[in-house]
């Protein structure tokens, strides 16, 4: 099995890369990959499509940190991410935010189901005994109240971050296996980084990985 990891920064993932590199499961029937995709949409996107034109892993895992928007998961919580929205491409007009569907710029095919970006590899999803939820994809990270209440009344997010959907988009398109962890890190909002949970984050989304990888090829 071929495997590649995948993170915006090394910090996501470098207690995860110090265990691989102990474990040395390139010496088995088994090679673990890394990819440091960069942050942001354009970067994952570009990072990703470029690896895969070079390769060809059995399963792909994106691993970082997000914002919650849910009191059920606070900071130091990790979860999979189902479904992925991107939701920052659109027009705000009236006090009302359409994106592209609404505007049909796009239509609703493949790889989309709706507006969505769905994980469809439901015997990978069911390996990983964590919370799996809908995530949104911005380019930049919400700060205010308002805008805050549009992601969860109008795509009932649980999970911001700024790579997720890329990861699905491509995956989906070139029909690799996949798996979203994360990791939060904060609630989406608060801008007092003393009330932010980055190394707790890091340590719990890194566990639970290793944890699924030393199951999975043990």
């Amino acid at each position: 099995m071929n495997i590649l990891v995948a993170a915006a920064t090394e910090m996501e993932i470098k207690p995860f890369l110090q265990y691989i590199e102990e474990k040395k499961y390139q010496k088995r029937d088994c090679t673990i990959d890394r990819l440091i995709t960069g942050v942001g949409l354009v970067h994952t996107t570009y990072s990703l499509t470029r690896y895969l034109s070079r390769h060809q892993p059995d399963l792909i895992i994106q691993a970082g940190i997000g914002g919650s928007f849910h009191p059920f998961y606070p900071p130091g919580a990790v979860v999979i991410i189902k479904e992925e929205i991107i939701a920052d491409a659109g027009v705000e007009e009236g006090g009302e935010f359409r994106d592209l569907f609404d505007m049909q710029l796009i239509e609703d095919a493949l790889p989309y189901t709706g507006k969505v970006l769905t994980n469809p590899h439901y015997t990978w999803l069911d390996k990983v005994k964590l919370s799996k939820v809908t995530a949104v994809s911005v380019n930049e990270i919400t700060t205010r109240p308002e805008r805050i209440q549009v992601l969860q009344e109008k795509y009932g997010a649980v999970i911001e971050s700024m790579e997720g959907a890329a990861l699905h988009y491509v995956c989906l398109q070139e029909n690799v296996p996949f798996l979203q962890w994360r990791a939060v890190s904060n609630f989406a909002g608060e801008r007092d980084k003393s009330k932010w949970k980055m190394q707790e984050a890091i340590h719990h989304l890194n566990e639970q990985l290793t944890q699924f990888v030393h199951t999975l090829l043990c």
